[in-house]
């Protein structure tokens, strides 16, 4: 089920709503709770029944884990099985086949593993759980009852495609709900204002924004992954297509997130905050998928030592890092590549500036221009099928592909128009967190954002923001003949 599917929007949403709201106010507040678990593991099953089952058991195995370690700590072993459970459920079904095809490519040996269906959702739960087992075993954490851990894991505003979300952050959002008696704290009018505000913003970010322009880039991959010539015009268009196509499909989802864990009371973090800005590629990975890299950090990054010792480790740490993070989104060689592009990237980076800032207007512009085209040349590989095609793609963006076939001749200028205005409008705008001053109800913010922006607009539930909210909404609906998944539901 998507969120911007007509069944999420016009029956699932407003059926789990109401009926949340109307339990809190009749009943308790854990029946509400409990009412939302349910409503959450339907919304996963919706794709495929079957693997609900192997949530509730990834799920019920780190409960047991978190308990144990919880009571014996310091419980190193247990600590060492639980991350060996979930890496392995990890492995299996997402890179078992990478491993087989790997496998056959080089010594012609079919081990049979290539039809795995890969369970949706299954990087961002296991992450979250790692991230439990490993902040209760440093006592960062605390373990919780199996219903609240349940709902912590399969709370469905996060549970597809993310943000991720630490233990620390959301259940004592959850104690904190369950252990109120009824309705509410007085402010739930502005909070719902909010959170469909928000809401509305990521939904037009997706409808109208990403799957407007997905067209172009999706016409330029498949050219190169047939094997078609392309155009410098259009080889740098499809990049810059996919690169805008790409922030707006994620970002969107996060703002969809937020907004509906606000019509339940939950703050959730912010993911993005105008990644496209960034002056550095430090910068970039301190505002893309904020949730990753801090989870990247604290239980990659910094475990392996950090830059604890020295500058020639900490190089390393940062390739093994970022390598493992491009293969965490996806079993191929190209996102191995990709992850290993970035984390040369931050290692020259540490080594030329030691992450140090203090630039002039015109340097600052230039080091964002810089940094967007080197995270653009990074989406090539991301996007493309496999080796071959990101390799006839750069090849065209260099003027290498021989003159092309115009796979996008009708529509080049309108394209290019398009897409010079999208780039301008997120290197140069602040976004929403930053614009508006949120009157404490804003989400959680995390590596980069303040906790309360002081912007110069000031969100309210008033009149002004209710016609906004809804002539975005008014757009978006407008074009759900086009329904197309979220792209990080791939990862």
């Amino acid at each position: 089920m998507l969120f911007n599917e007509p069944v999420f929007l016009f029956a699932f949403l407003p059926l789990v709503l109401v009926a949340f709201h109307l339990l809190r106010r009749w009943a308790a507040t854990r029946v509400a709770l409990g009412w939302l678990t349910l409503a959450s593991l339907f919304f996963y099953a919706w794709w495929q029944p079957v693997y609900l089952v192997l949530l509730l058991a990834s799920v019920t195995m780190n409960y047991v884990l978190g308990q144990a370690i919880s009571a014996q700590r310091p419980a190193r072993p247990l600590l060492v099985l639980g991350l060996a459970f979930n890496l392995a459920l990890l492995g299996w079904f997402k890179y078992a086949g990478f491993l087989d095809r790997t496998i056959e490519g080089l010594v012609g040996l079919d081990l049979g593993w290539s039809a795995q269906l890969l369970p949706l959702a299954i990087s961002f739960f296991t992450f979250q759980q790692i991230a439990y087992l490993v902040d209760v075993s440093r006592g960062a954490a605390t373990a919780d009852s199996f219903p609240r851990f349940l709902l912590f894991i399969t709370f469905f505003p996060h549970l597809i495609a993310g943000p991720i979300v630490h233990p620390a952050v959301v259940l004592p959002q959850f104690r904190a709900l369950a252990a109120s008696r009824h309705a509410d704290d007085g402010a739930w009018q502005e909070r719902f204002a909010l959170g469909l505000f928000l809401f509305a913003v990521g939904l037009f970010k997706k409808i109208v924004i990403a799957d407007g322009i997905a067209g172009w880039a999706n016409a330029t991959f498949d050219a190169a992954a047939a094997g078609q010539l392309l155009t410098v015009a259009e080889a740098w268009i499809g990049a810059l297509a996919y690169t805008l196509q790409l922030y707006f499909d994620f970002s969107g989802y996060s703002d969809m997130a937020l907004g509906l864990a606000l019509f339940f009371g939950i703050r959730l973090p912010v993911n993005f905050w105008s990644p496209y800005q960034a002056t550095s590629p430090i910068d970039f990975w301190r505002r893309w998928h904020m949730t990753l890299s801090r989870f990247l950090r604290d239980y990659l990054y910094i475990p392996l030592g950090g830059n604890r010792r020295g500058p020639a480790r900490r190089y390393v740490n940062l390739m093994i890092t970022m390598t493992l993070g491009g293969l965490w989104h996806g079993a191929g060689w190209t996102f191995v590549l990709w992850g290993a592009y970035h984390g040369l990237l931050l290692a020259v980076n540490h080594a030329i500036t030691g992450g140090r800032a203090g630039l002039t207007a015109w340097q600052r512009g230039a080091a964002r221009l810089g940094t967007f085209l080197l995270v653009l040349l990074g989406w090539v590989l991301f996007r493309a099928v496999d080796l071959s095609a990101a390799g006839r793609l750069y090849g065209a963006m260099l003027g290498l592909g021989g003159g092309g076939t115009s796979v996008l001749s009708d529509s080049l200028a309108t394209a290019g128009g398009t897409l010079l205005l999208l780039t301008l409008f997120v290197m140069l705008l602040p976004n929403p967190y930053r614009m508006i001053a949120w009157a404490g109800q804003a989400p959680v913010a995390m590596a980069g954002g303040p906790s309360e922006p002081s912007g110069r607009l000031r969100f309210a539930a008033d009149w002004r923001w209710a016609l906004l909210t809804a002539a975005l909404l008014i757009l978006s609906l407008g074009h759900l003949t086009r329904i197309s998944q979220f792209l990080y539901f791939d990862f």
